[in-house]
């Protein structure tokens, strides 16, 4: 896909399950069971989408690393993770060395999000993108490396201390414009750090969701994850950026949909938004 001087090349890091209660919180199976299906333990498939945005001066950046390759046997029969695909073994696919990134960008340290950022070579870990420095909000990674115990099962230290280590991080702080025509924007309630992530510049752009919005079937502003550490400041996240993504025209891309990785959105009758366009990569 191209966006003004920016090519996006969706990266699918492997699909995994989760828990369909979980994913649609306080909606019933029996309205999200007519718009995704589950298996024999209640948990919907998803992918892991991560972009790859190479712009017109030859700089690549990712964003998000997907679960990557350091789950134990009994982690991957949780997560349905039957598969051997990480995002590093897709980029090589494609011709693109680890190397060759420039800059990573994670809209939270979740080990879905982040599991890729590292791999595990005999009894250490180390960076996958040795090059780039890897972008996350300050108050995500305090809350990363000082987690409770409702968080504690997603932040995973192997995942990003080796990136703290190494010299790889980037910390901001609020909006920031971390290359040209790349820009992250704070949109808690998933996590207290979560960011957003907005693409291209004039009128052309697209906005990564992450987790504040995981797929197509989540803009409609109650399909909120359980797993949310604020329910109510997701919603107040969804309501603010989805309604700028509608009136400025923005393509939105999600995180975990198996089927529509971007879309423009639209209003139905009811004043809900709804994807109006499914636009492929």
């Amino acid at each position: 896909m191209k966006l003004g001087d920016l090519t996006i090349t969706l990266v699918n890091g492997g699909n995994f399950r989760l828990d369909g209660g979980a994913m649609h919180g306080v909606v019933p199976k029996t309205i999200w069971s007519r718009l995704t299906s589950c298996d024999e333990h209640n948990r919907c498939e998803y992918a892991t989408n991560c972009l790859l945005v190479e712009d017109g001066a030859g700089k690549r950046t990712l964003i998000e690393t997907g679960n990557g390759e350091k789950f134990s046997p009994k982690e991957r029969d949780i997560y349905g993770i039957d598969h051997d695909l990480s995002t590093e073994k897709q980029l090589r696919a494609l011709g693109v060395e680890p190397e060759s990134i420039d800059l990573v960008i994670m809209s939270h340290l979740h080990f879905d999000h982040a599991g890729g950022a590292t791999r595990r070579l005999g009894e250490t870990v180390e960076p996958v993108f040795k090059r780039a420095r890897h972008v996350v909000q300050k108050q995500e990674w305090h809350d990363a490396t000082h987690p409770h115990e409702r968080n504690r099962a997603s932040y995973l230290a192997e995942n990003f201390a080796p990136l703290q280590d190494a010299g790889l991080l980037h910390l901001s702080d609020g909006e920031e414009e971390v290359a040209p025509g790349i820009r992250v924007i704070p949109t808690p309630g998933h996590t207290r750090g979560h960011q957003s992530v907005l693409l291209g510049q004039g009128d052309d752009k697209m906005l990564f969701l992450g987790d504040v919005v995981p797929t197509s079937i989540h803009v409609k502003l109650p399909f909120i994850m359980a797993y949310d550490l604020d329910v109510v400041g997701t919603l107040e996240s969804k309501r603010k950026i989805l309604n700028q993504a509608l009136k400025d025209r923005w393509l939105v891309a999600f995180g975990h949909d198996l089927t529509v990785a971007a879309g423009r959105l639209g209003v139905d009758a009811r004043g809900q938004f709804t994807i109006a366009e499914n636009v492929p990569f």
